[in-house]
């Protein structure tokens, strides 16, 4: 049974002792909700793997309650402290080279030699890092490849029994997952994954930002990066202008079509900072109802390509693309 915690002094005292014991607590930040577990510890990251049934090979972010402690773990150029200095405590992840000293495990890195950190915003998340006093490792809390938790109450649908807490905060006010930035060759700062910060806002502090040329579904050098993402049991067909009558509607803005049985708005007023916040719920809503009324997809209208739609675009073709085999315990009832 995982353990419901308030955001009390008494429910983060708790959280931390369980954290810094070797235990998994999932957390919201600003963006969602993230399955924590000491990053210094293989056997704890091997737990947060094993509760998610995720690929052993896509790394995961270290979490930290400032700059200063996660430039501790990596080579940090002067690019990334003018990107902390703009972002941070925010929904951005910078690439960096590993520190020689790191105490981040290999695990957790993926053996890879570069690390994925971020400083989270969000007053229950910066208490809680500054009492375990160590990197934390985060993904989603969520089973792999699976919607991402934007509430508590999103954890325990997928994750209880296998984790030891759930350190409620309320709902996450961004709503997608921080943007990744490489930037361990600060001439060439790359986008890996569209997310919080805009492309826009990355673009006024670096100038250029790189796309990667490909995609890879093989050993991500990021997380985030897997092909199939944020899936729910039901197949997505995107840019739907019409919607059939077997399909559930994700809607976006003001006029939609009047045939689906089912159907979520992201945001009636065009809103992207409202969809954004709205995706993982309405993803959720749409999969669980269309479920219990057989219905056979979800269509999605199109969605702006600026600013946050960008972050979402990339979270619904994810959602979108062909899936692996499925493990028996994550298959559809």
């Amino acid at each position: 049974m995982t353990n419901l915690l308030d955001a009390s002094s008494s429910g983060l005292q708790t959280a931390a002792r369980i954290l810094r014991e070797g235990g998994l607590v999932a957390f919201g930040t600003e963006t969602v909700y993230g399955l924590g577990g000491d990053a210094t510890q293989p056997k704890t990251v091997a737990r947060i793997f094993e509760a998610k049934n995720r690929p052993r090979f896509n790394p995961l972010i270290s979490h930290f309650a400032d700059a200063q402690a996660a430039f501790t773990q990596v080579v940090a150029n002067p690019l990334a402290h003018k990107l902390a200095d703009t972002f941070w405590p925010g929904p951005l992840t910078l690439i960096l080279p590993r520190a020689p000293h790191s105490t981040v495990s290999d695990l957790a890195a993926d053996g890879l030699p570069t690390l994925a950190v971020r400083v989270p915003k969000g007053e229950t998340v910066q208490a809680l890092l500054k009492l375990v006093q160590r990197p934390i490792a985060a993904p989603s809390a969520n089973r792999s490849g699976r919607i991402s938790p934007s509430d508590a109450a999103h954890v325990l649908e997928e994750l209880d029994g296998r984790i030891d807490a759930v350190l409620d905060s309320g709902p996450c006010q961004v709503g997608v997952e921080s943007t990744v930035l490489d930037i361990s060759n600060p001439e060439r700062p790359t986008l890996l994954r569209p997310g919080g910060i805009t492309l826009e806002a990355l673009q006024a502090v670096c100038g250029t930002i790189f796309m990667p040329e490909t995609e890879v579904d093989a050993a991500p050098a990021s997380p985030g990066r897997l092909l199939s993402h944020y899936a729910p049991h039901l197949p997505v067909r995107l840019n739907a202008t019409d919607v059939a009558p077997d399909e559930a509607l994700l809607a976006f803005g003001n006029t939609q079509p009047s045939e689906a049985a089912i159907s979520w708005n992201l945001s009636e007023s065009g809103n992207l900072e409202e969809a954004a916040a709205r995706l993982f719920t309405g993803l959720r809503t749409l999969d669980k109802q269309g479920q219990s009324h057989h219905l056979r997809g979800i269509a999605v209208q199109p969605i702006p390509q600026h600013g946050l739609g960008l972050a979402i675009q990339d979270r619904l073709n994810r959602a979108a693309a062909p899936r692996p085999a499925l493990p028996p315990e994550d298959l559809p009832a």
